[in-house]
């Protein structure tokens, strides 16, 4: 997987004068079976969240409130995408090291995993991550 298998998706959107509704589906909207779902919020400004690859998770990422970017890198190519609207997803395959920056006031991110969470999925350092991804192990 390189940073090109990332993608924009569209959301679905039910436009109505008393307030919007959009929704996904699970290997639809989704591309993959929904395993985990958590959110990140109040996050301080400056920090960033993330920093680490997986060897098995794919992601789904909607920005629910407010706005941030989620920085994709394969070792050699990095890609930004921001994501200020409720109604766009961004797909990360697992096998890319993915953080998020720049967080507005109030953001809220939220995320959709294809495995349940597993501490021995997660590559927390990015030389180690250079490595396995030569080696041809992530």
């Amino acid at each position: 997987m390189g940073v090109s298998d990332c993608s924009i998706v569209d959301i679905p959107k039910v436009l109505d004068n008393r307030g919007n509704l959009s929704f996904v589906e699970q290997c639809r909207h989704i591309p993959f079976e929904i395993r985990r779902t958590y959110w990140i919020y109040d996050v301080p400004g400056g920090e960033e969240r993330g920093g680490h690859a997986y060897y098995r998770n794919d992601e789904f990422i909607i920005a629910l409130s407010g706005s941030f970017d989620v920085v994709v890198s394969d070792g050699e190519v990095e890609r930004v995408f921001s994501l200020n609207r409720s109604y766009f997803g961004l797909y990360v395959p697992h096998g890319l090291w993915r953080s998020m920056r720049n967080f507005s006031t109030n953001a809220v991110a939220l995320e959709f995993g294809s495995v349940p969470y597993a501490e021995s999925d997660y590559i927390y350092d990015f030389q180690q991550f250079k490595n396995l991804r030569r080696n041809g192990e992530v």
